[in-house]
């Protein structure tokens, strides 16, 4: 079936769908991984993106059950250069077209992903449709991009966040045993805000040997207090970090109460707790291949990224230092408190696609818990 990716500023790009049959609209952003679509589809923190993936050749591991990082996929679209319909993977329980299918979400092959990524580094990320044999012309599609709502402003952490608290038991996963159990007794009891968290995120946290509770990304401080924790995790999420305005004075209610932990939307809603601001990058940034210097250790570490805003440093003067850049861009990546512990980073160390370069933070978080007792 042809098919259009119509963007707001008048790009046209022409292929043919596969997917669900359909229209989507959403702010369309590029991923650099090689691997990894499933984990990407998955996280929560493209809620209202449509994903262009720069590696050419997509579908070829199909989909299994083992491998989403929350309960669905969230991303609005999918987009890319070759679709393959016939997984080659021993662990491939269905194909990524049926699985988008069944999940509602449209995709484009046979465009020029990289004309597509040139454009949107020299524009900025940019509202677009997708959409399916339709009787639509163009300019029409156009018109629909630019009506959609911009990723300024919009709370969508609420759209993606658990609706009551639960407990995560799972640890991480291993070819010859799959996920596993705890393998001693948790010795912490960690809290975790989901605004979007995805499950490798709390695998870890189960296999650094806390008991893992997590919560919406509504709950006041009182009620995480009364919980008693050891820590604090305020997890990744879509949205303009700013529009979550409750999320910071939840947090800002607990800085200094006890030690905190951020990542990617976390980080940022910690920044706004501490009295900072933020902002939206031009493209952002989302891959696996980021490169991030640790400035307490001076080590470069590759990372996993998937984020539009970041935090203004210049606004914390006098209660945080930067303790993570951006080689890239020398944008903010991390962040630590001088008084109290609490410390997060931009971006993914539970990896999922990878790389596992920064696992080492949630062995820093532990550490911090046990050195606050």
């Amino acid at each position: 079936m042809n098919a259009i990716l119509a963007l707001a500023d008048g790009k046209i790009f022409r292929g043919r769908g596969f997917g669900a049959i359909g229209e989507a609209v959403g702010e369309v952003v590029f991923n650099t991984s090689m691997t990894g679509y499933q984990e990407i589809l998955t996280d929560p923190s493209y809620c209202g993106q449509m994903v262009a993936m720069t590696y050419p050749e997509i579908g070829n591991v199909g989909v299994n059950p083992e491998d989403v990082e929350s309960r669905k996929p969230f991303v609005e679209g999918f987009v890319v250069k070759e679709y393959w319909d016939i997984p080659s993977n021993f662990r491939a329980r269905q194909s990524l077209h049926a699985y988008l299918e069944e999940n509602g979400i449209p995709g484009i092959q046979g465009i020029d992903t990289r004309e597509l990524v040139r454009h949107i580094r020299e524009r900025g990320a940019v509202n677009a449709v997708i959409a399916h044999g339709t009787d639509d012309s163009a300019d029409t599609l156009v018109d629909k991009a630019k009506a959609a709502p911009p990723m300024e402003g919009r709370d969508l952490v609420a759209a993606v966040t658990c609706k009551e608290p639960y407990q995560w038991e799972q640890g991480c996963w291993t070819l010859e045993g799959g996920y596993t159990a705890p393998k001693q007794a948790p010795t912490r009891k960690v809290v975790a805000y989901d605004f979007g968290i995805k499950h490798n995120i709390l695998r870890n946290l189960v296999d650094s040997g806390c008991e893992v509770r997590v919560v919406p990304a509504d709950t006041p401080a009182s009620e995480v207090l009364a919980l008693d924790p050891d820590g604090v995790f305020l997890s990744n999420g879509p949205g303009d970090p700013a529009a979550a305005a409750y999320a910071a004075a939840h947090v800002r209610d607990l800085v200094g109460k006890k030690p905190i932990f951020g990542i990617c939307l976390g980080h940022q809603i910690l920044g706004l707790a501490l009295g900072g601001t933020t902002y939206k990058l031009k493209f952002g940034h989302h891959g696996g291949n980021q490169p991030v210097m640790d400035l307490t250790t001076r080590k470069v570490e590759i990372t996993s990224q998937n984020h539009g805003f970041a935090v203004d440093v210049g606004s914390l003067a006098g209660s945080a230092e930067l303790t993570h850049i951006n080689l890239n861009d020398e944008t903010v990546e991390g962040l630590s408190h001088r008084d109290v512990p609490v410390f997060s980073v931009q971006y993914h160390p539970e990896a999922s696609p990878g790389p596992s370069d920064a696992n080492y933070l949630f062995g820093r978080f532990v550490d911090m818990i046990d050195g606050s007792r």
